[in-house]
């Protein structure tokens, strides 16, 4: 982007056009095509390396660890795509002479930019995974060249994962990583902690390929934390430790199998992928389990389909302004917006999506660079309902492709930052995304779409978790309270355009309800909006949505800017109800149309 400004100053027009070619219509089909793009996602950074090379300071909002383990996880996410590309002889040598220096001084207790001490539950454990990858994957290029001191103290500091305590989650396998690291340069490892850890993800295993994110009472989500974190790095295992745990790698492999087709269906044809759960802000990492499977010889889809899942999730997020206007990747999703961020979102976190640069390491012959990028199979794009049962999800392709998710609002009681909103709606939907509250003082503020919002003294209040539900074939059913003295009971039936909600509401509190549908853009061309009666819509010339309830009346939420991951200024239709003291049923249909 800082080669972009200088072209809109200084330029010629056909100069312009080329750079900014370059920059927002990118061909990903060859080896080099994905190099540029990698490039693109990196140059804006080479400027911005701390002087010994072991810090990146890229931004100067905060989450829950210091500065200095800020700029050593800015630093250290490159190494998700740079490592893969050294590994298939590419040449950046730039960033090479960086890492190679950035390795020593990070991890020198006597240089000033030493990374520190890691404490229990430290971030900096997180980091050190794409450290050991880096070992493991291209040793000749930041293991090798480094002296044996400065090896000493890599080795060291990397070793002190195996002497604090970790969370029960896909934080174990980073231990993992790590000690196939340190035992592939024949440093001091664990390994038998090692296969304790991995005998702990075992017990995480649902079926189908799903795990939860640790022991299923506590954290029951099924997520993006199955491909882009325990999915991928078994499947790295199953590489790494391929001769030394060939049962294992075996059981991995065949497990990644079966998720990759159950997977897939959380994939538009248009590109972009199902907007669920946390972590979003790491983007493009959405396909990156594809790549892993791909350079590890897995095909759960034939190669052109998930090399067209790569390149379509690819392009649908080069078309959003993700980037500064120095290049360097925002915290959001499909535009900069910190409402949707977790607590742990630092500046550098978006690069955790560099995971999908894995594809760089395949050799220059390999039959992914020739494969033609092949649409979804047509049973997963066919209008109908389809049950995920073992990540507690009911999926519904529409007759226009909209992918719609519905969920039961079942995930961990911690909260990271807007769990309700990432969880917790009735419907997810890959053409509208979701709002993520800005508070919940005023409607407007709160942004419910796709949920029964109730207003009691000028707050509102939603569903955050199902007390209990039941996953059937053709629809979903929950219970869940939003207030002392109200019990809901809402039933979901997936109809040919949208839905019906079922709501049997028992309260003791009058008070008044909003079952609200998809967010629609209003500063759109063809945008317009209306509520009549016991209906409301909202429209534009790409996309609609309209509700309407019994005995209810119309009405418009007019979201605060910034809510809708999508859009930054949207309407939400809704039913208005008057809730009465006692049993109430509401029924309200959404429907949504989109071209």
């Amino acid at each position: 982007m800082r080669q972009l400004g200088r072209l809109l100053l200084h330029g010629s027009a056909d100069e312009i056009d080329k750079g900014l070619g370059a920059v927002l219509v990118m061909k990903l089909h060859t080896k080099s095509d994905f190099t540029a793009l990698m490039h693109r996602f990196l140059d804006p950074l080479l400027p911005l390396y701390s002087e010994g090379g072991a810090r990146l300071h890229l931004g100067d909002t905060g989450v829950t660890y210091p500065g200095r383990t800020i700029e050593m996880e800015a630093f250290s996410r490159p190494l998700w795509a740079l490592a893969p590309f050294w590994t298939g002889g590419g040449r950046a040598d730039d960033f090479l002479r960086i890492y190679r220096k950035g390795l020593a001084s990070g991890t020198d207790p006597e240089s000033p930019e030493y990374w520190g001490d890691p404490n229990d539950y430290d971030q900096l454990f997180v980091e050190m995974a794409a450290l050991a990858c880096a070992i493991l994957e291209t040793p000749e290029s930041v293991w090798e060249p480094l002296t044996d001191a400065e090896k000493a103290n890599l080795a060291k500091w990397l070793d002190t994962i195996n002497h604090h305590d970790l969370p029960g989650c896909n934080w174990l396998l980073f231990r993992v990583l790590v000690n196939l690291a340190l035992d592939s340069v024949g440093m001091p490892c664990d390994m038998a902690r090692a296969a304790a850890d991995m005998a702990e993800v075992d017990k995480w295993y649902v079926a189908d390929g799903w795990y939860s994110d640790g022991p299923a009472d506590i954290k029951p989500q099924k997520d993006y934390y199955n491909p882009w974190a325990i999915q991928y790095y078994t499947v790295l295992y199953s590489v790494f430790a391929a001769k030394s745990d060939p049962a294992r790698a075996a059981l991995y492999r065949d497990r990644a199998t079966k998720f990759g087709q159950q997977f897939a269906r959380w994939f538009d044809e248009n590109g972009a992928a199902l907007p669920f759960g946390r972590s979003l802000t790491y983007r493009i990492g959405q396909s990156a389990f594809y790549s892993a499977c791909i350079w590890a010889g897995l095909e759960p889809l034939p190669l052109p389909v998930m090399k067209g899942i790569i390149v379509r999730n690819l392009n649908w997020w080069l078309a959003r302004p993700i980037f500064d206007r120095d290049g360097v990747l925002t915290i959001g999703y499909g535009y900069p917006q910190q409402y949707m961020a977790e607590q742990y979102n630092a500046p550098g976190s978006p690069y955790w999506g560099l995971k999908v640069f894995l594809l760089l390491a395949l050799p220059d012959d390999h039959p992914f660079w020739t494969a033609e990028a092949a649409p979804l199979p047509v049973e997963l794009t066919r209008a109908g309902v389809t049950g995920q049962p073992s990540a507690d999800l009911l999926l519904q392709r529409l007759p226009d492709g909209q992918l719609n998710a519905y969920s039961p609002a079942n995930y961990e009681k911690d909260d990271h930052g807007q769990f309700v909103e990432k969880y917790g709606k009735f419907v997810y939907n890959t053409r509208f995304g979701f709002s993520a509250s800005r508070s919940y003082v005023q409607l407007e503020q709160a942004a419910p779409d796709s949920m029964l919002a109730f207003v009691i003294d000028g707050w509102t209040f939603v569903r955050r978790h199902s007390d209990r539900f039941v996953l059937m074939g053709d629809r979903l059913l929950s219970e869940w309270r939003p207030f002392p003295g109200i019990k809901v009971t809402t039933e979901l039936v997936p109809t040919k355009w949208g839905h019906v909600r079922n709501h049997t509401v028992e309260s003791t509190i009058a008070c008044t309800a909003y079952d609200c549908g998809f967010a629609v853009p209003k500063f759109a061309a063809g945008f317009a909006a209306a509520a009549n009666g016991t209906g409301a819509e909202a429209h534009n010339d790409t996309c609609r949505c309209t509700v309407q309830g019994r005995g209810g009346e119309g009405f418009l939420v007019n979201a605060y800017p910034n809510t809708n991951l999508y859009d930054p200024n949207t309407v939400i239709p809704a039913v208005r109800y008057d809730v009465p003291v006692g049993t109430s049923v509401f029924t309200t249909t959404v429907e949504s149309w989109y071209k």
